[in-house]
């Protein structure tokens, strides 16, 4: 039997352990942003190396996030010198680079000045990692195991865009899901994740480019996939791609993906108009607003890129521009309103009762998650940041322009 002190030792660290989580994907483990993580770093200052576990060059552009799974960090890229789209894995605890591979050699698409060629964040389930790109007139989708080798490569339906491309993989039971919302014959496709094989495939019938990443959720007995973007909001079911319900409009186009709290979805975006909705999701068929929308805010602080954040009680969004809002999740009521840097890119992320804003400067402006505007720090990294911020093992990383950012204490270990 263990000796009583022994024993005191494994349960005073039983709570670390358990909290510690892989950052699998876009926007989390929930995909939502939120981290259940309690050490996460407040304070830093990358451009005099304080507060920074390891900084590595990353050779290859992109405004891909960085995703984790214990020793392993993988980011996308775009080599533009010579037309290639890349797939990078790096050692957690070193930051060093362990294996870089050519996915695709492709010309590069028009895109918006503020989009990348390598935007969409990859996904993984701790066997393999999946990334989609652009490959000239269709959406390419790859699957490689963590040595580096190749495992399959799809290309599920063609995808045009004055904008560019970005989608995330989100992974669902045995599959891999990916938004093909574009500016022709649009769909949502769900592809086997042994064999990258179609199993089902969803026609989004407005036809109209957006780039909103799903969530997926169990919401009274039915698992729903919810997204906004092709001018509505609606939900599917990721086993079968059937449709649950559609809200028209309120807009054409999506960027930011959407969150839930207090039993309600939380959608900002989009293009030309911007809107923030509260949505009861408990519909079937057609919903309006008068319905199944709970509150509906106009303009002032809505978000069209970054995506939002909830925690607590409250609801938060950042607009490109940098006004950062909080709202009452129930009655969406402002709390506060003010300007948190130039512009914004990156999405929210929150843990440990902060909600973090990174902007496209590279400042980290840390907030308290609560209905007072209260700013616990204001921390540089000392280069441009278009991507969003992964949390894993109380570190937070962050793809920088140029390199990417391990920012907490270092760790001496890492279990696979």
């Amino acid at each position: 039997m263990l000796n009583r002190k022994l024993m005191l030792l494994l349960l005073s660290l039983l709570p670390a352990v358990v909290s510690a989580e892989n950052w699998p994907g876009w926007r989390g483990p929930r995909g939502d942003g939120s981290s259940v993580e309690a050490n996460v770093p407040l304070k830093w200052d990358a451009t005099k190396n304080e507060g920074v576990a390891w900084k590595v060059a990353v050779p290859y552009g992109g405004h891909s996030s960085p995703v984790v799974w214990d020793d392993r960090v993988f980011v996308a890229g775009a080599d533009e010198a010579n037309p290639r789209r890349m797939l990078m894995a790096f050692d957690r605890t070193s930051g060093k680079l362990l294996w870089e591979k050519e996915v695709a050699q492709t010309p590069l698409e028009k895109k918006h000045k503020l989009n990348s060629w390598a935007s969409g964040t990859p996904a993984t389930d701790g066997k393999l990692v999946y990334a989609a790109f652009l490959d000239q007139k269709e959406m390419l989708v790859t699957a490689y195991d963590f040595d580096g080798q190749e495992k399959w490569t799809v290309r599920p339906g063609v995808f045009s865009s004055v904008h560019g491309y970005c989608s995330c993989p989100v992974l669902f039971e045995k599959s891999v899901i990916v938004n093909g919302d574009h500016d022709g014959e649009a769909y949502l496709v769900a592809l086997d994740r042994e064999t990258g094989k179609t199993v089902w495939k969803t026609p989004r019938e407005n036809k109209t480019r957006s780039y909103c990443t799903p969530i997926i959720r169990d919401i009274e007995g039915r698992t729903q996939m919810i997204l906004s973007g092709s001018k509505c909001v609606a939900s599917y079911d990721p086993r079968t791609g059937k449709r649950h319900w559609l809200l028209d409009g309120p807009t054409e186009q999506f960027v930011a993906s959407p969150v839930m709290n207090k039993g309600l979805v939380f959608i900002t975006g989009g293009f030309p108009d911007k809107h923030i909705l509260a949505i009861d999701p408990r519909g079937s068929g057609k919903i309006s607003e008068e319905s199944h929308v709970k509150w509906h805010h106009l303009n002032k602080g809505v978000s069209y890129v970054p995506s939002p954040v909830a925690a607590n009680d409250f609801f938060f969004c950042v607009s490109d521009g940098g006004v950062a809002s909080c709202y009452d999740a129930v009655t969406g009521d402002v709390k506060w309103q003010e300007r948190l840097g130039r512009h914004h890119s990156g999405s929210l992320v929150a843990a440990a009762g902060r909600v973090y804003f990174v902007d496209d400067d590279g400042i980290t402006h840390v907030m308290d998650a609560g209905p007072e505007f209260k700013v616990l720090a204001t921390n540089p990294l000392g280069e441009e940041v278009y991507s969003s911020p992964a949390i894993s093992r109380d570190q937070m990383l962050i793809r920088g322009e140029k390199h990417l950012f391990c920012i907490g204490a270092a760790t001496k270990t890492a279990a696979r």
